[in-house]
């Protein structure tokens, strides 16, 4: 019989009866109520102790809670907090406790931060959306124009109020710094200008390495921005670092340390002075300055134009006979097989691919780039008419 089947204190009154009745023995009491002779002991003593009060369930809080935090380290964590315009988190705090402390071991961590937040000194973050990363491995680049990689380096105000964001461009393979542009923003068509100029006068890449910042990339779908497609459709293959590792691009980094010293201190007074600054280092960088990584050359001896001309138009790219094209809407959709398919606003206007790889599977790609697969789900009275990509 077991206790759920009615309320627990009738139960518990009927077996006090029983038990007193003495019919039948203990143990075998016990068992036909469910539960065990411990259980059946602890109910007779309360009863025999208060009464029917003794039966009432009680709470399994413990009186005492050796883990719990003393008041006045309660009130040290949320001291400690700081404003909210410079807010310390736990690990400082934990830091900090230690010290004041020191005859007591600090909270962890976690409990630190439940502190904060049922304090309400905790606002919950937005979270952000990431640029999906590159899917395939770095290839190595041995010649010149086999790989460009490129960069802002930080923004910085010029001596009348304006930021600065100074757009690098280089060589993989000689270290040729081919661009250093100061603008105004890191915008799309500003961007794309000192892009064009670049390659009228050196000619087209294999491949660019960027960051997963503006206008590089962006959060829609495979990270492709208005600069990477148009990069696509010169035959320009984009690559992206891992976000968070700019080791992956080393020696451009190493090269912005050195611009950092020699072109930006002291700051320029306006545009015009700063981008004098900025072709003298270029000037010095390449033609004067021998590089360690290249056996003492300069980067102008090891460098030469790409042998692939900018095209006075865009090539209208073709894909295989075997895979079929559709073009993408204004608001980001292909239609297919009855079906709306969505591959991303950013891509509006151009043609994709879709390529059957299996039954129901397809892989969808723009250019060489794969953008992710969708499954073909057959036509009835129940179908997905809306469908996205999987990556």
């Amino acid at each position: 019989m077991p206790w759920q089947q009615v309320r627990p204190m009738d139960e518990r009154v009927q077996f006090i009866a029983d038990c007193i009745e003495g019919d039948e023995p203990f143990s075998r009491l016990c068992e036909r109520y469910g539960v065990s002779r411990k259980t059946g002991y602890k109910w007779v003593r309360r009863y025999a102790e208060v009464g029917p009060p003794g039966l009432i369930e009680r709470s399994r809080r413990p009186h005492t809670n050796p883990e719990q935090i003393p008041y006045a380290v309660r009130e040290q964590v949320l001291a400690l907090r700081g404003s909210p315009r410079d807010p310390r988190g736990p690990k400082k705090i934990q830091r900090l406790l230690q010290w004041r402390f020191p005859e007591q071991p600090p909270p962890s961590k976690t409990s630190i931060y439940n502190i904060l937040k049922a304090a309400g000194r905790i606002e919950p973050r937005r979270r952000r959306r990431r640029v999906e990363p590159t899917q395939q491995a770095f290839a190595p680049a041995h010649e010149p124009n086999d790989l460009w990689s490129v960069d802002f380096k930080g923004q910085f105000k010029l001596g009348d109020g304006p930021w600065c964001y100074p757009l690098t461009v280089m060589d993989h393979a000689s270290r040729y710094l081919l661009g250093c542009q100061g603008l105004g923003g890191t915008g799309y068509h500003a961007s794309q200008a000192v892009f064009e100029r670049l390659f009228r006068e050196y000619g087209l890449p294999a491949r660019i390495r960027s960051d997963n910042g503006a206008p590089f990339a962006s959060t829609a779908t495979a990270g492709l921005s208005r600069l990477s497609i148009w990069w696509i459709k010169l035959g320009i293959q984009p690559e992206r670092i891992t976000p968070g590792r700019p080791q992956q691009n080393p020696r451009h980094e190493r090269m912005h340390r050195t611009l950092k010293r020699a072109a930006t201190y002291p700051v320029a007074a306006n545009f015009a002075e700063q981008q004098a600054q900025f072709d003298t280092f270029r000037d010095e960088y390449n033609e004067q300055r021998p590089h360690e990584s290249l056996g003492q050359d300069l980067p102008r001896t090891l460098y030469r134009r790409s042998q692939r001309q900018m095209p006075s138009q865009l090539p209208v790219w073709t894909y295989p006979s075997h895979v079929e094209v559709r073009r993408v809407s204004n608001t980001g959709v292909v239609y297919w097989h009855n079906k709306q398919l969505y591959v991303g606003y950013v891509l509006h206007g151009e043609d994709v691919a879709l390529e059957q790889v299996d039954e129901r599977l397809w892989v969808v790609s723009f250019g060489p780039v794969r953008l992710g697969q969708v499954k073909d789900q057959p036509t009835g009275k129940h179908r997905d008419d809306y469908l996205t990509l999987k990556v």
